[in-house]
């Protein structure tokens, strides 16, 4: 056998696997995952909720108490 043939089955899987790929991004085309880009950049800089007061006064008093 020569050295060309050797790993020509490599080449459809190869290929599977690239036509795989094609598939998973128009899919996520499709669905809307890329429509609001700017709109994610923005929600990780906001606070999801503000602190308890309860919260605050619980871990003011442990600190005092160290």
């Amino acid at each position: 056998m020569s050295g060309t043939f050797r790993n020509a089955h490599l080449i459809p899987v190869a290929l599977f696997l690239g036509l795989l790929a094609l598939a998973g991004f128009l899919w996520a085309l499709r669905s809307g995952q890329y429509d609001d880009l700017e709109g994610a950049a923005e929600r990780i800089l906001l606070e999801d909720e503000p602190p308890r007061a309860a919260n605050r006064d619980h871990s003011s008093s442990a600190t005092k108490s160290r």
